[in-house]
């Protein structure tokens, strides 16, 4: 099971289970929908996440700690107010996962992903046709995150944190020479949306054509897209 919940305006809290086993759940924005899922579902969660320390991935929290207090939750050290277990990279192992920790920072100095059974939840580092504004500054950091986000098999199943594809393609369309592959992906997005479906997940091996800043092939030209990125 892999499913999207979702929180404030526009995140994901993904939750993701092998069959007859217990759940991760990563980010936690606020808990709203997620109790009322776990609950329906009959699932209850091994491990939570956090793949940063921005509020809207964290704020929820207190209030998941107070239904699960002894549920582990992993992140970054600047998540150490809200994570029960620091990791930094390496490898997570709970009873039914062995989890892949990988270093993304940029978008926050710390930033993590985490890779399990082929799916990748990048939170802010990675969107479906973007990717997350440089908070720290530091291109070059963020740049080496995607290139190694990118080095991923094309089958990867990717689980970004925030619904941003629409507006994402849109930038896409404006410096790719690749319009005709965003084109489609805009009108199959569209008529997702219309529908109130998410345009998530995504794959690796689709990024790879309609994503500027995995296509970006050096770092002058993925810091000049970042900043136009930033303007649009």
């Amino acid at each position: 099971m892999l499913t999207p919940i979702p929180a404030l305006n526009d995140n994901y809290i993904w939750v993701y289970a092998r069959e007859n086993c217990s759940a991760i759940v990563i980010d936690l924005p606020e808990i709203n929908r997620l109790i009322p899922f776990l609950q329906q579902h009959n699932l209850l969660p091994e491990a939570v996440l956090l793949t940063h320390n921005h509020v809207d991935h964290v704020a929820g929290v207190p209030a998941f700690k107070q239904h699960f207090p002894n549920v582990p939750i992993y992140g970054p050290k600047e998540c150490a107010v809200n994570a029960t277990h620091i990791v930094h990279t390496g490898e997570i192992r709970t009873p039914h996962y062995h989890i892949q920790i990988i270093p993304t920072g940029g978008h926050t100095e710390q930033h993590l992903s985490y890779l399990v059974d082929e799916h990748l939840f990048c939170g802010d580092a990675l969107f479906s046709a973007g990717c997350g504004r440089v908070f720290t500054g530091d291109y070059q950091q963020m740049f080496e995150s995607l290139q190694r986000l990118k080095s991923l098999p094309d089958s990867t199943i990717v689980c970004p944190a925030h619904e941003y594809t629409l507006a994402n393609l849109a930038f896409a369309q404006s410096v790719l020479n690749n319009k005709s592959a965003v084109k489609n992906q805009q009108i199959l997005i569209t008529q997702q949306r219309e529908k109130k479906q998410p345009s998530l997940p995504t794959t690796m091996a689709l990024e790879k054509h309609i994503n500027p800043f995995l296509i970006a092939d050096n770092l002058p030209q993925f810091i000049e897209w970042r900043k136009a990125k930033d303007r649009f």
